[in-house]
């Protein structure tokens, strides 16, 4: 199946304070690969070659606003475990998780500097 993205960029007011939120949560969504950029926390997916990839970088001026990056989970257990993964990376804001309507099932929550994400695990009715 083909890719349907290629990366993610995110921009965070102060990249040293959110590093350790990152270095925890990405590996565990499937980002296992850390890249040397300078400027920049990279993690890409597992895979062999060039494969999708989340950066995050500092931007002085940034400030979070109502956009949300949602991963999909395999199942209601990898939520509840990414989840827990989130809470202990030191997120924000954690509602759920819970099914939020029959077939969808995520937990919500904020990155250290109010970014927002999802992860969910939805299958057809």
């Amino acid at each position: 199946m083909r890719r349907i993205y290629d990366h993610l960029d995110l921009r965070v007011p102060n990249l040293a304070d959110a590093t350790p939120f990152y270095e925890t949560l990405l590996p565990a969504l499937g980002f296992t690969r850390r890249q040397a950029i300078e400027g920049w926390l990279q993690f890409e997916a597992a895979g062999h070659g060039v494969t999708e990839f989340l950066g995050v970088t500092e931007s002085a001026t940034h400030v979070a606003n109502e956009n949300r990056v949602a991963f999909r989970a395999e199942s209601v257990e990898a939520v509840d475990e990414l989840a827990l993964v989130a809470i202990q990376a030191g997120a924000r804001r954690v509602e759920g998780p819970l099914a939020y309507e029959p077939g969808y099932y995520a937990v919500f929550f904020e990155d250290p500097c109010g970014n927002r994400f999802e992860v969910c695990h939805r299958v057809p009715l």
